[in-house]
């Protein structure tokens, strides 16, 4: 063989190359590669080449900038045809008193009627006063696994992300009010049962930030936005204008409860003391207490001289007796905040916990912190940890779990209750609202749609 020296692996890998030169011969490719490159010459051969277009020698000269040629701008006036910028959005509101007349009222007055005939009906009759006790947990978790939400319990009530929320107190009639992020302001009659229940009115011409019904007299629904601070009574068909400001105004409770006075929060952080029963618009007091922002101002349920108010870090008790223009100190501090606080409240019966919700991912109910994703983003109303009324020890937050829900935890931080229904829930509700008497709960969330539990 002539290749008897070698070893083995050396003659099978010397056979291998034998047999792969006789493939590749076989396969001709020096003759398919000569053949491509006479097809490739004979197209470029008939290919036409474009010709140049002939330069303009009299075009017009390249626009140059006179600012960078320095030289002086030519006194040339402004073209006088452009038409003024057009406001997007709504019609401002304007000052004063309104009538109390809905959006869609030329359409369904008598239904516009009818639901401002219930409110002023339900609220002439007297509720009784609402049980201060608390239940025992056991009973409360059983009452809230009781509460169901329907198809025909969800309504779009007004056409923007919900912002604020208020229940009436009567017990024979579920009443809701919302205000939305361009000052519209819905009434929704649940137990109507019927697509004429809810009616939009425009009080506002920006976000409806806080709103209540009055404790004393429920005929009054109080709206802030932020320029103006306007109460709706059904009584008289109006929305009277308490308060006005420039600095803009972000939440308010009552400091008595005849609702005669109120403590109105801005959000430059500077709080405000309003009396309704004086004339004019302005408020009786303007007040620093040292925040860069406040968010809500919420009064103790008991002494009504201690007020809450929560800013970007800051959570602080005040006394509204020793207000002062400036240099107002706090009788107390809870700590523990590293980013902004969206809601401060004292529990319902007692004023002895307060629950916070904070941008860290924490809430917070003094002292027993959970941790809870509070990261709703630009698109969603921040969520606010609200206490039941009827129940001193646990409170109800938005969340954003999958699937969507409302949960109500207990102030040791334990989750009692998820309010969920994957048929008809499946979007965030950030704004929530309780009845004070009732087993019911309301949850808003940013497309204007209440779901009523």
């Amino acid at each position: 063989d002539g290749y008897s020296h070698l070893s083995p692996y050396e003659r099978k890998r010397l056979k291998n190359i034998t047999e792969n030169a006789k493939f590749f011969a076989a396969l001709k490719l020096h003759e398919v590669s000569a053949r491509l490159n006479q097809l490739t010459t004979k197209r470029q051969s008939h290919a036409t080449k474009r010709a140049k277009p002939k330069k303009v020698e009299d075009e017009a000269a390249r626009r140059r900038s006179r600012r960078l040629l320095r030289v002086e701008p030519l006194d040339v006036p402004l073209l006088e045809t452009l038409a003024p910028p057009v406001a997007v959005g709504y019609p401002q509101v304007p000052v004063g008193p309104l009538p109390m007349v809905p959006e869609d009222q030329a359409e369904n007055s008598k239904w516009t009627e009818a639901l401002l005939g219930t409110w002023m009906r339900i609220s002439e009759l007297k509720a009784e006063d609402a049980d201060k006790g608390t239940p025992d947990i056991k009973r409360y978790r059983e009452s809230l696994s009781s509460m169901v939400l329907s198809e025909e319990n969800i309504r779009k009530v007004v056409k923007a992300r919900v912002c604020s929320m208020a229940i009436h107190p009567s017990e024979s009639t579920i009443l809701v009010a919302a205000g939305d992020k361009w000052g519209h302001l819905g009434l929704w009659n649940v137990s109507c049962g019927t697509e004429e229940g809810a009616h939009i009115f425009i009080p506002h011409s920006f976000q409806v930030n806080c709103m209540h019904f009055s404790p004393c007299n429920p005929a009054h629904l109080l709206s802030l936005s932020n320029d103006t601070l306007r109460c709706g009574d059904v009584t008289r068909a109006v929305f009277d204008e308490v308060c006005r400001s420039e600095d803009e105004f972000s939440c308010f409770d009552f400091l008595e409860e005849n609702a005669s006075t109120a403590i109105v929060a801005h959000w430059s952080g500077d709080v405000a003391v309003v009396d309704r029963r004086t004339p004019g618009l302005s408020s009786e007091l303007s007040a620093g207490i040292g925040f860069t922002r406040t968010r809500t101002v919420h009064v103790h349920p008991l002494n009504k001289h201690y007020f809450l108010a929560a800013g970007s870090v800051d959570v602080c008790v005040f006394d509204v007796r020793y207000l002062k223009a400036k240099g107002n100190k706090p009788l107390s501090s809870l700590t523990g905040h590293t980013k902004s606080v969206a809601s401060a409240y004292f529990s319902p019966v007692t004023g002895s916990r307060v629950v916070t919700v904070c941008a860290d991912d924490k809430l917070r109910t003094f002292l027993f912190p959970c941790r809870h994703n509070n990261n709703t983003g630009r698109w969603l109303t921040r969520f606010r940890a609200i206490w039941d009324p009827k129940q001193e020890h646990c409170f109800v937050v938005g969340s954003m779990a999958q699937p969507r829900q409302i949960q109500v935890f207990q102030d040791t931080g334990d989750l009692l209750h998820s309010f969920c229904n994957v048929d008809c829930l499946s979007s965030v509700c950030s704004i929530n609202v309780v009845h004070p008497s009732q087993n019911i709960l309301v949850g808003g969330n940013s497309s204007g749609r209440l779901h009523v539990f």
